[in-house]
């Protein structure tokens, strides 16, 4: 097929901005003509602009008008309005995760610590049937950026599911690490919450990702996620915790540590953890149990390259993986990062999706069902571990 160009631009600056960019320029059946960014930050929008010569957009609607898709690449408290400024251009939006959230009521006194989970699950839910509206109304679409939905053992799990015809019984996951490498990530009012958004979104979007699919393989009709007990814990907050100073500490007003146990429609169920209290680098894993075969996927770290060197200073231009304290050692080198969590097959499929029509996997259903499950696990968290049910939308 014959390779087309698109045009594509980025809200925001950071981290996830950086990433989307890379992976955009190693996608092969089409070609993003990349009109440059916008963001907040002025002086962290020069630096992303000028190291990469495309125009910084001082204006956020000339910045939409020049694009056909928009990486919302900007902090989760800023997702709705942009999301749905771009869908009433009919723009394709690729949004970052998490997809929306409960940011607080707007006050300097609001504590992530003290306000009532019914009413941030309320509000998580009002903002993702606005976005899905926007989406109905809208020529374009959204395209949830969850990675792991394009990790390659996941596509290939995917594709053993579909081959021996198997029902998953059960899942467990996990994305731990040492602590994030956002400035804002530890302030429920820019974050929406601590690991279990933060973190536990990714290995719950591969699970409910999973479940849809086994539906859809078997009668067209998604499994889909109807309860949850949850549990969280604030370890590195607490009075007698000591402080080694190898995991990030310092978070205001959220959880770092979070266990979800999620039943879906057919009674199987999901075991998800999530925390910032795991040395060593990010541990990224799912399992998965079914009626005839269990794969364990191991996003990273993973046994595709491994070295070993008696002192770090060796390898200190060297790139390792992502989180890791220490290079001294053996150490399980991710030789093409970006290949193995799965932003480059995002990217490709995303961009196919808009310029070809491909069939979108990491959709707004999918979005949705995961922050649907996420704030009624909140809920069932400040109960002690109640099982709450989950609203779909």
């Amino acid at each position: 097929m014959a390779e087309r160009s698109i045009r594509a631009a980025f809200a925001g600056s950071g981290f996830a901005a950086r990433f989307h960019y890379d992976a955009l320029l190693r996608l092969h059946s089409v070609r993003p003509v990349i009109t440059g960014a916008w963001s907040p930050t002025a002086e962290n929008l020069e630096r992303f602009t000028g190291q990469r010569g495309i125009r910084a957009f001082k204006n956020i609607n000339e910045m939409i008008e020049s694009a056909d898709v928009i990486h919302v690449c900007t902090p989760p408290s800023s997702h709705e309005p942009l999301v749905v400024e771009a869908l009433q251009k009919d723009r394709h939006v690729i949004v970052e995760k998490p997809f929306t959230g409960y940011f607080g009521d707007g006050t300097d006194s609001f504590s992530g610590d003290r306000f009532a989970r019914e009413k941030g699950l309320e509000y998580a839910l009002h903002s993702i049937s606005r976005m899905i509206e926007a989406e109905r109304k809208s020529r374009g679409r959204i395209m949830y950026a969850e990675n792991w939905v394009y990790a390659p053992s996941i596509i290939k799990e995917r594709e053993m599911l579909e081959k021996t015809g198997a029902q998953i019984l059960w899942m467990h996951g996990e994305e731990s690490h040492s602590g994030s490498h956002s400035p804002t990530y530890g302030i429920w009012k820019y974050s929406g919450g601590g690991s279990m958004i933060g973190k536990g979104c990714h290995p719950l979007s591969a699970a409910l990702y999973l479940k849809q699919a086994e539906g859809k393989i078997r009668d067209g009709n998604p499994i889909r996620p109807a309860a949850i007990s949850a549990r969280t814990h604030a370890v590195t907050r607490m009075k007698g915790y000591r402080n080694e100073g190898h995991l990030r500490s310092g978070y205001t007003d959220i959880e770092d540590f979070a266990q979800m146990h999620v039943i879906f429609g057919d009674g199987t169920f999901a075991d998800i953890f999530a925390s910032e209290l795991v040395l060593g680098g990010v541990h990224n894993w799912i399992e998965v149990n079914t009626s005839n075969h269990r794969t364990i996927c191991n996003i990273s770290p993973n046994n595709a390259m491994q070295t070993y060197t008696p002192d770090e200073k060796h390898f200190k231009d060297v790139y390792i993986v992502e989180k890791t304290e220490t290079k001294q050692g053996w150490s399980s080198v991710s030789p093409d990062e970006s290949w193995f969590t799965g932003y480059q097959h995002e990217m490709e499929a995303f961009y196919r999706t808009a310029v070809f029509g491909d069939p979108l996997e990491s959709d707004s259903r999918l979005a949705a069902d995961v922050i649907a499950t996420i704030y009624a696990g909140y809920l069932s968290a400040e109960r002690k571990g109640a099982e709450v049910s989950i609203t779909l939308i």
